[in-house]
């Protein structure tokens, strides 16, 4: 749950990132997959540290 949500904030940050800059479709697109994935990486790295804490 972690995961999705993050990945949904990464893509929403990196498409109003990337408006701010003026860029066209082919960088909303790139900045929405760029914050998309490091977010969905941040996700995981923080789903694993919560479940190894927990057992």
């Amino acid at each position: 749950m972690i995961v999705i949500v993050l990945a949904v904030i990464g893509l929403l940050l990196g498409f109003r990132t990337a408006s701010k800059r003026g860029g066209n479709r082919l960088d909303k697109l790139q900045y929405t997959a760029g914050y998309g994935i490091a977010f969905t990486i941040l996700g995981v790295i923080i789903t694993i540290v919560i479940e190894r804490s927990i057992t």
